[in-house]
């Protein structure tokens, strides 16, 4: 089966990337996160605890419902139109994000709506993935997986420096930005939303449609769709979550495989998102870095990280995925080792943006490695499973990071424990490879 939807639906399928990370970049990281924790809470501690409570909920309900979204879109092939739902409660999320004033009063709106974000843009990944079966071909889907990897760094890299030259710096910006009542912060959140929305549209309309599997449903689930009300919404999560287990306890049985590269790549990822969640942590706190040199950090980082997708995709279709997953962890183990044991700057630097050369290819040659050994009819399942296994060990990267630091007494130690966690994930994938299956019959490649 030609898994292809044309250059045009490629290139409405990566914009969806670029403008999400509208969300990720401006309102998770850089941008309106931090004006909650320190210009909305009364304290940054308090705001810095409560953001932590809200992301932690935020983490567990995707968790719990991930799967059984990918497994309704999946019944009725229908990933295109749920896509679009869950995108468009994220732009309303970020839109409604204009109404958190810098008061603490204010604090638990923001936090509501950067936790519905984050929920429905996972469960809008889980479909976007999905997709990705539809617009590649096993020979083509890690160069594809990589230009959506790579879109969506330099699309946040195009619009922080829009915003920063626009809103953030200038004393008074666009439409009055100023900083009375938090106005310029709120004002980056609606242009955030808006172009989040803009780029997301050409997906929703050039995207080929999923194929529906044949007897998906059982009765349970036929007659809940037939349905309306609290009720039939209750019966039909819980049939797809029987019909989640069912498919569970089948991968056991029949594809270990995918099932072992699921929970291997949840320990790898976890590694990743430590990487960027605790660099501007060590930037400012070990090597001293103002907030503006911060945000340069953060933009080289994202420029490091889309060539280095971008690049990787086309070895991924020529070598295979297993190699880039391995080639990127092992660099990235060595690269956590000088910030370990070096207090300078430059090397911070340096490490930091080599660093990034790696993370974006393991990202995306993961996505691409689930593509190649899943088929279409049950990319919704797996894809859904894939978040919820990221969430469900995503304490390892912070517990090992502050274990180290509190074992060896200085926060660049924290590295170290990062670098443990990519092992580990290193050690899981690696058994996974050298198995019966081995590495080519493992990926299913047909090119």
């Amino acid at each position: 089966m030609l898994r292809t939807g044309g250059r045009r639906a490629v290139a409405s399928w990566a914009l969806w990337d670029w403008g999400s990370a509208s969300f990720n970049a401006v309102i998770v990281t850089f941008v309106f996160a931090p004006y909650l924790t320190t210009g909305v809470a009364a304290t940054e501690e308090a705001g810095s605890q409560a953001l932590g409570w809200a992301t932690a909920a935020a983490g567990l309900v995707i968790a719990l419902v991930a799967p059984a979204a990918g497994t309704r879109a999946d019944a009725g092939g229908r990933h295109r139109f749920w896509l679009g739902f869950h995108t468009f409660v994220v732009v309303a999320c970020m839109a409604a994000m204009f109404f958190v004033e810098d008061t603490s009063g204010h604090l638990w709106l923001g936090l509501v709506l950067l936790a519905l974000g984050n929920v429905f843009f996972e469960f809008a990944e889980v479909s976007y993935n999905s997709i990705l079966l539809s617009v590649s071909t096993p020979s083509t889907v890690g160069r594809i997986s990589g230009i959506g990897w790579g879109m969506g760094y330099l699309g946040g890299l195009a619009l922080l420096v829009l915003l920063l030259f626009t809103v953030i710096n200038p004393e008074v910006g666009w439409f009055g930005a100023v900083d009375e009542d938090g106005l310029r912060y709120r004002i980056v959140a609606v242009l955030a939303a808006a172009w989040f929305a803009v780029f997301a549209l050409p997906v929703l309309f050039f995207a080929p449609r999923s194929p529906v599997p044949s007897g998906s449903e059982d009765s349970g689930q036929a007659a809940a769709r037939g349905q309306s009300g609290l009720f039939s919404s209750i019966r039909l999560f819980l049939a797809d979550y029987r019909r989640l287990i069912r498919r569970i306890v089948r991968m056991w049985r029949e594809d270990r495989l995918t099932l072992r590269f699921l929970i291997a790549s949840a320990v790898f990822r976890d590694g990743l998102a430590a990487i960027f969640a605790f660099a501007g942590v060590l930037a400012a706190g070990s090597y001293g870095l103002s907030a503006s040199e911060v945000i340069m950090l953060g933009v080289a980082a994202n420029v490091s990280a889309g060539i280095g997708a971008i690049a990787a995709g086309w070895i991924d279709d020529r070598v295979g995925s297993s190699a880039v997953i391995i080639t990127g962890l092992v660099c990235l183990i060595a690269g956590t080792v000088p910030i370990a044991i070096s207090d300078s700057p430059a090397v911070f630097w340096t490490t930091a943006v080599f660093m990034c050369l790696f993370v974006g290819p393991v990202q995306s040659s993961s996505r691409a490695y689930l593509a190649r050994i899943t088929p279409p009819e049950e990319a919704g399942e797996n894809f859904g499973l894939y978040a919820t296994t990221g969430r469900a060990v995503s304490f390892l990267g912070p517990v090992m990071f502050a274990t180290f630091i509190a074992l060896l007494g200085y926060q660049r130690a924290g590295a170290l424990g990062i670098a443990l966690v990519l092992i580990a994930g290193l050690l899981l994938f690696w058994t996974l490879r050298r198995s019966q299956s081995g590495s080519l019959s493992a990926e299913r490649s047909s090119s």
